[in-house]
């Protein structure tokens, strides 16, 4: 048990812990009363949050949905920039943040289960990658407002971010910005399913 007082294996297990926390399914049952793991499309997300929520209280559901969002972005910046600070080597910093997306998506707390981990993704990469996040945030806010399907407007954004990190960046080690597009990508595939067959919801 000695390697528990690494502060490298320290840091992964909080990353991991601190990622998983299910903010949408804590506050849609503590605010609203409902669990979004039974309903909509039983993901943790601000999406499902936001659509579940207001079919009984339309005004509840947009705060809700942007706390959780916020909430998500902010668990994952948190730990990396705490990282950060204590001056822990870059590959160190991004295994922090691998561990942070995985904690969401696949939570401790949730029997591995979880979201799909747009927020939580884009929170480590703005910590560690500022530029092309940026550039993802834009092309997501376009599509979210011209197609309005949140799962295809968010894989546009993780499109533009993955092409702007090797474009600008292309000498760094592209291994951790790809295992996290795996992850979302691989936890989008039944939105992916709903929408060649038509039946992925638009955003209102």
């Amino acid at each position: 048990m000695d390697f528990l007082f690494n502060q490298n294996v320290q840091f992964y297990l909080i990353a991991y812990l601190l990622g998983g926390i299910p903010f949408g399914l804590i506050l849609a049952k503590v605010f609203a009363g409902v669990n979004v793991k039974e309903a909509g499309s039983q993901s943790i997300g601000a999406t499902n949050v936001l659509r579940v929520v207001k079919e009984t209280n339309p005004s509840l559901a947009k705060k809700l949905g942007a706390a959780t969002l916020a909430l998500d972005a902010i668990k994952g910046i948190a730990v990396v920039l705490a990282a950060k600070y204590m001056g822990m080597d870059e590959s160190v910093q991004w295994m922090v943040a691998v561990l942070a997306v995985i904690g969401h998506c696949f939570s401790p707390y949730l029997w591995f289960e979880g979201g799909k981990g747009v927020a939580t993704g884009m929170g480590v990469m703005a910590v560690m990658l500022p530029i092309p996040t940026i550039i993802a945030l834009v092309v997501w806010g376009i599509a979210a407002k011209t197609i309005r399907i949140s799962s295809l407007s968010s894989m546009l954004g993780l499109l533009a971010l993955v092409i702007a990190a090797f474009v600008l960046y292309p000498a760094m080690f592209h291994a951790p910005v790809l295992f996290i597009a795996f992850i979302l990508f691989y936890k989008h595939i039944p939105n992916f399913v709903r929408l060649l067959k038509g039946e992925e919801k638009r955003v209102a």
